[in-house]
């Protein structure tokens, strides 16, 4: 499979010059598959780019939702397949409380939106899954799922196509002070053997206590699990929009140092940025 990443920040889109490496548009990740299936990890703005780019194509294409926060969702009205007569898009939405699988068709009614779902000329379905932890297949792929813990809910997912394995956990905060939905050693197993981790770091230490319970991971806390679920290449994501091009390459030469300091040599950790295309 190859991934590209779209669209990196969470929170909101951060643009400027400051920011311009890295990328300032909200969670889109792009999935191929070796057979050309295409699935799109979350409709963040990123979204309206990677649409452009599949307009080309009349195959379906597969959304994996985390959950329903604006950031994640709010791409979707500007994502040109949509527009496209009879396309196929079949979404599967977070894991959210409350329950609200079709929130990214819900934001384009009232005064939220000018173009009225009924614009939309692509034939539209959601795939429910049978409970939180039901595996199903896309093309020759199998797609796992687990909550994640973050208010209001949602899910991170797992993608395995023969040998090779994706693990994308965004908006997870490891170490909540909140019920948790998983604990540390659930994701080390969900996420066990990864290729490619796509994992939230949106906060740095200094970012604690004032941030704790927000339903975000501190880097380090990313790295640790990286470490424990022997993962090949840990990408931070989510990034915050508080951080400039300099601020990421920073975190992210700390986190790899955390890296090799603690024996995983056959690690690497980068920085998920617009653009950033990984063959796994």
């Amino acid at each position: 499979m190859k991934v590209k990443f779209y669209g990196v920040r969470g929170s909101i889109p951060t643009p400027g010059p400051e920011y311009s490496k890295i990328g300032g548009n909200t969670a889109c990740v792009h999935v191929e598959l070796n057979d050309g299936t295409d699935i799109v990890l979350d409709s963040g703005t990123g979204a309206r780019l990677l649409g452009k780019k599949l307009l080309g194509k009349d195959t379906p294409i597969y959304f994996l939702l985390s959950h329903n926060h604006w950031d994640h969702i709010q791409g979707f009205p500007f994502f040109a397949p949509a527009y496209q007569k009879d396309r196929k898009i079949i979404i599967t939405p977070g894991q959210t409380k409350e329950n609200r699988p079709e929130a990214i068709l819900e934001q384009m009614t009232g005064s939220f939106f000018p173009v009225p779902r009924e614009a939309l000329g692509a034939d539209i379905s959601f795939h429910i899954p049978d409970n939180d932890k039901s595996d199903w297949m896309i093309g020759e792929a199998k797609i796992s799922r687990m909550p994640m813990n973050h208010p209001g809910g949602g899910s991170c997912y797992c993608i395995q196509e023969g040998n090779s394995k994706l693990a994308y956990v965004t908006d997870n905060e490891l170490y909540p002070p909140y019920q948790k939905e998983g604990d540390f050693q659930e994701f080390v197993n969900f996420v066990k053997n990864a290729d490619l981790l796509i994992h939230d770091a949106q906060y740095i230490v200094q970012d604690m206590p004032a941030k704790h319970g927000w339903g975000h991971s501190v880097a380090e806390e990313a790295v640790k699990l990286a470490m424990a679920a022997q993962t090949k290449t840990l990408a931070l994501y989510s990034h915050d929009p508080e951080r400039t091009d300099k601020d990421v390459e920073s975190i992210t030469q700390h986190a790899d140092d955390i890296l090799h300091i603690g024996g995983a040599d056959q690690a690497i950790c980068i920085a998920a940025y617009e653009g950033l295309t990984l063959p796994i």
